[in-house]
């Protein structure tokens, strides 16, 4: 007779009392009881994966996430916050999400079929279906647009909707997002920190899964375009925007380019895109910018984040974007109030799922039916613009109001009618949340994402991503943007077939290059290098200062003149200020100064490592989320100060042990260790100078070596006394000494012959030439010879070097496009 394992019994025991502490708590008459045998299963998986303690599914869940690299940034705020993801997902079994799909693609239809009258024949604006002063009064709505046709045929690719569904069990549309729709990148990450935790969940409920949805999109995108083999780019504004980490991880999962408008330009009306080998055609953007702002000639001239030309591009048809801009008009809310009569009109049915009641003032009758219900309905801007009476831009309870707030809002609706609505206030059902140790039901909102296929009819994505409000309070108005975020699991029927992005193992085609470089990352992966090992370098002259020498002679004090030219060092590299003296307690100030200075200037270590960790947080899509966890971590606080020193080179070691051992020798890898080649050669050529001079004394000897960091390799060839020409010929000279300048030189010529070029008659271009020229100055020159104004030449040959690479390969501004490199590939 078969056993059951004691750990699965209590796995079953744990979720039956969830289940039933929860529902005692569930509001009266809400549908959303976690008492199916779904959800069940779910909890059971929870309890086996953290026994009875609640609250450790919430970190262990957090971690995941954490792990994953999932972020979101408050706008305003500098640091990005971690995504916040609840344990428990929300189900929805699969004939109930059936009739959400079906009512999603079929708001999205209507919405396409919306969008093509206003910007085409306007049939609907001259009949009255929709009052003219709703479409001119939205700041979304583009007047130039009118009478293009998108290339592809589709205003709409990609959209997002917001469903709340009642305690009663009736999904209702809340908001409709056409602009830049955000969150399938956050659904995608939900997914993966949920099932890395309940892992048994996906076999047992057959849950479904979201790749299919994004080949479609990809698929979709890609038909719309002229030629058979698009470049496809997802356009972010930067890495300050919200949702940029969102960004970054959908690029890299559907394999787009993640660009930024620098990376892009029009010539011809066609758009190109800068790379280290020159212009490449883009065919599609996915678009992640407001509209206004994407291109400074046709919309605002005061942008600086769009790309001048892209509709003409456009117009000339060999550009597809999603969404067209001009799309979000759709967006005002004002907009719901004549959707419902829209779908009868252009549809011949009513909406399949309805969206919340409006009525826009702008009109009558509805300011009439707002004015005598106004301590019963939500009162919100009808567009995206904040209205003198709604300072704050948000919905508000006029009944819920101060007397001087509700007067004043009272005055600019009847002076300004037009820029409000007035909507039924929704009561949203709840959902299981972990608060503490227990499941509490909270309210929800539910995002869905559909996007248009190959075949130009629309997918949804099965499931999105739940919005959970921190409190019990059901209205949807009180919710706001919700402070947790839930996976959305559709389960039933027969097990789901793994289907994945890739193509099918038989057909792909083996390819060794990753693709297209774009001049911007290369350059973020170049002075990536640079700052990492200048702060590396930075930080060995301090702890030297500082008396952690590993010569025979530990512990001794330097002498004065050694010490006086440590300090040089750094004051000259601008770390921190010249001290009064040289007494301990100066020197200690002045390398706290060195490290921690987070203002007045100072090219600090922290300085150093804020401009890196900047880099890395622009270069989500292509660093490994290690390499970002440990450019992100904090400087180490408490204990002695050389040890902070020691624990932050440590750091510094590993990011280098991290580019070197994990990332791919690809271009993007050249250019990274190509920066941190130029900054180590000009920083050992300095240390050279400085102490290697010819009356070097054996402090300085040893000061050369332990920056150098080839205290070691000396002592392992020579067992007599420091001798000043066999130090510099192993420090500078040395092309086997990983740390010496030939071998740097040496690096550095390999990297720049590996790297493109535009012509093709097999001539040097300028950086190639004048690696070779300093080549043949550093192996030509001797530990005799390897005089003052050797090294001074060999620094601003370096200065000059990085200058060329930077004029060949980075963006430059406003220069003239490189036509050179033009290709159509």
């Amino acid at each position: 007779m078969a056993t059951v394992s004691s750990d699965l019994i209590d796995s079953a025991t744990h979720a039956a009392r969830w289940i039933a502490d929860y529902c005692r708590d569930l509001p009266p008459g809400d549908v959303m009881c976690a008492g199916g045998p779904a959800w069940a299963t779910v909890l059971e998986e929870l309890a086996g994966a953290v026994g009875d303690d609640l609250a450790h599914a919430r970190e262990r869940v957090q971690r995941q996430a954490e792990d994953i690299g999932t972020g979101f940034r408050i706008i305003g705020e500098s640091e990005e916050r971690p995504w916040p993801v609840s344990p428990v997902p929300l189900l929805i079994d699969e004939a109930e999400w059936a009739g959400i799909a079906e009512g999603v693609a079929q708001r999205a239809a209507l919405m396409e079929m919306i969008l093509a009258d206003l910007y085409g024949a306007g049939n609907l604006t001259e009949s009255g279906s929709i009052p003219a002063a709703l479409v001119n009064g939205s700041p979304f709505f583009l007047r130039p647009l009118v009478g293009l046709a998108p290339p592809g045929g589709h205003h709409l690719h990609f959209v997002a909707m917001d469903l709340g569904r009642s305690p009663g069990g009736e999904w209702r549309v809340l908001a409709d997002h056409l602009r830049a729709p955000a969150g399938a990148g956050y659904a995608l990450e939900n997914r993966l920190a949920v099932s890395r935790t309940l892992g048994g969940l996906q076999a047992r409920l057959n849950i479904q899964r979201h790749a299919p949805f994004f080949a479609a999109f990809r698929a979709g995108l890609a038909a719309a375009c002229k030629r058979s083999d698009p470049r496809i780019g997802l356009l972010t504004p930067g890495r300050y925007n919200p949702s940029y980490t969102e960004q970054a991880h959908l690029a890299r999962y559907l394999g787009l380019l993640l660009v930024e408008g620098a990376d892009l330009a029009v010539l011809e009306d066609k758009l190109y895109i800068r790379t280290i080998a020159g212009l490449k055609r883009v065919d599609a953007l996915w678009r992640r910018i407001d509209p206004r702002l994407l291109d400074p000639l046709a919309f605002d001239s005061h942008s600086t984040i769009g790309v001048a030309g892209l509709i003409d591009a456009m117009v000339a048809g060999n550009v597809v974007v999603s969404n067209a801009p001009g799309s979000a008009v759709l967006e005002s809310p004002a907009f719901e109030a004549f959707m419902p009569r829209l779908a009868r009109e252009l549809l011949g049915e009513p909406l399949k799922i309805p969206n919340i009641a409006t009525w826009w003032c702008g009109q009558e009758a509805a300011q009439a039916h707002v004015a005598a219900h106004l301590d019963t309905l939500l009162v919100g801007p009808a567009f995206s613009a904040a209205p003198l009476g709604l300072p704050e831009g948000k919905p508000v309870h006029v009944g819920d109001l101060p007397p001087d707030k509700r007067a004043a809002l009272i005055a600019d609706m009847a002076r300004r009618p037009q820029d409000y609505v007035g909507q039924e206030n929704v009561r949203l059902s709840t959902m299981p949340v972990v608060a503490e140790d227990r499941l509490v039901p909270r309210p929800f909102t539910l995002r869905v994402f559909a996007a248009r296929g190959a075949d130009g009819g629309w997918t949804v994505m099965p499931g999105g991503f739940a919005r959970i409000g921190e409190h019990p309070d059901m209205r949807a108005s009180v919710m706001g943007e919700g402070n947790w975020s839930a996976d959305v699991a559709i389960y039933g029927g027969g097990p789901v077939v793994p289907v994945s992005l890739l193509p099918d193992a038989s057909s792909v085609h083996i390819r060794r290059n990753p693709g297209t470089l774009p001049s911007r990352v290369a350059d973020n992966f170049f002075w990536l290098g640079r700052y990492l090992e200048r702060g590396e370098a930075l930080l060995a002259v301090i702890r030297v200062m500082l008396g952690n020498s590993i010569t025979a002679d530990a512990g001794a004090a330097l002498a004065p003149e050694t010490i006086a030219r440590l300090v040089g060092m750094i004051v000259e590299d601008g770390a921190a200020p010249r001290p009064p003296s040289l007494r301990r307690t100066d020197l200690i100030a002045l390398a706290r100064t060195a490290m921690e200075a987070g203002d007045g200037g100072w090219n600090s270590v922290r300085a150093i490592n804020r401009s890196a960790r900047a880099i890395g947080a622009g270069s989500r899509d292509r660093l490994s989320a290690d390499m970002i966890r440990l450019l992100d971590a904090p400087a180490p606080n408490g204990g002695a100060l050389l040890d902070r020193a020691g624990s932050l080179q440590r750091r510094f070691a590993a990011l280098a042990g991290l580019s070197t051992e994990h990332m791919g020798r690809t271009d993007a890898w050249r250019f990274h260790d190509l920066g941190r080649r130029i900054e180590r050669a000009t920083a050992v050529a300095r240390a050279v100078r400085v102490f290697g001079c010819a009356n070097a004394t054996a402090d300085d000897l040893s000061t050369l070596l332990d920056v150098a960091d080839s205290q070691i390799s000396y002592r392992q060839r020579y067992l007599g006394e420091l001798s000043p020409a066999a130090v510099v010929d192993l420090v500078a000279l040395d092309p086997g000494n990983p740390r010496a300048i030939a071998y740097q030189v040496a690096t550095i010529c390999q990297h720049l012959r590996e790297l493109p070029v535009l012509a093709d008659d097999g001539m040097a271009e300028p950086q190639q030439t004048e690696a070779t020229a300093l080549s043949a100055l550093v192996a030509t020159a001797t530990a005799a010879t390897l005089d003052d104004a050797t090294l001074c030449e060999i620094e601003r040959r370096l200065r000059q070097l990085s200058e060329l690479v930077a004029r060949r390969y980075f963006l430059q501004g406003g220069e003239p496009l490189r036509a050179g490199g033009l290709t159509l590939a």
